[in-house]
């Protein structure tokens, strides 16, 4: 039996595509979209305006208020 790699570029595209979905489909539903820019090192907060947030968690606390505006980003940044 040949062995496979289903980790190939194919698959990696169509992973990064479902993830754009999924991004697009909730900031549509009306609820922020919060990720890891791996590129910059950040917590961002996205919200369905199109306003993007550099962020902090803050361990401990409750879910609806565990993080921390730190600054508004740019429309090219993040």
């Amino acid at each position: 039996m040949a062995s496979s790699n289903v980790l190939n570029d194919d698959f990696t595209i169509a992973v990064k595509a479902a993830c754009t979905r999924a991004r697009q489909d909730t900031l549509k539903a009306d609820v922020s979209v919060f990720y890891r820019d791996e590129k910059e090192n950040t917590d961002v907060m996205e919200q369905p305006d199109g306003r993007k947030f550099e962020i902090r968690f803050l361990t401990g606390a409750p879910r609806d208020r565990n993080y921390q505006v730190l600054r508004e980003l740019g429309k090219t940044a993040a």
